[in-house]
């Protein structure tokens, strides 16, 4: 690889990355100084020069490191809301702490015990880019935990939109609602939706 030019196929970088891939910290200055890249905190790096498909979910890992995209992020990522949020939900450990939250994507940070953290993360990756998100089960039943901070409108639209899906996955939507303890409202929704 030409060590003047970085891939224009990948939006975020870390600056371990750079470094794996051969930029000294000079020209990593370099680079920002160009304007090839953009410096978004002390370990992360924009790609400037990105020529790829548009994600704010991109940003996530960059601010918060092992945040997984929850509740109406991943409602809106599965198509099952119609509403579209301000922010970027992003799911943390309980006692994880955020340095630096950016100013553009907003994003609505939640603390996770890790039980409810670990249970139902997917990665999704779209060529070199990547984030992690719950998978469709965890995220819905996510929501009805939530419904009060989510909106019950909202919560009712998800959860019909899921009962009409083909993917759906109810044996599991069951067993994360029995783990995250809301199995009771679950199947009061099931019994009045289905």
């Amino acid at each position: 690889m030409d060590k003047t030019t970085i891939p224009e196929d990948q939006k975020i970088f870390s600056m371990q990355e750079l470094k794996n891939k051969g930029f000294s910290q000079y020209k990593i200055s370099q680079l920002v100084s160009d304007g090839h890249l953009i410096k978004l905190n002390k370990s992360y790096y924009e790609n400037s020069k990105y020529c790829g498909e548009e994600s704010d979910f991109y940003y996530v890992d960059a601010y918060t490191p092992n945040g997984v995209i929850c509740l109406l992020s991943a409602a809106v990522y599965y198509h099952l809301t119609t509403f579209i949020p301000d922010a970027i939900d992003v799911a943390i450990r309980r006692k994880s702490k955020i340095s630096t939250k950016p100013i553009w994507p907003q994003m609505n940070i939640y603390h996770y015990t890790n039980a409810r953290y670990e249970l139902g993360i997917k990665t999704v990756k779209q060529g070199k880019n990547k984030f992690s998100i719950y998978d469709m089960e965890k995220t819905v039943v996510d929501i009805v935990f939530y419904r009060e901070n989510v909106g019950i409108e909202e919560t009712k639209e998800i959860f019909t939109t899921y009962l009409q899906r083909k993917d759906r996955n109810l044996n599991r939507l069951l067993k994360y609602a029995k783990l995250m303890k809301c199995e009771t409202t679950i199947r009061q929704y099931l019994e009045v939706l289905v």
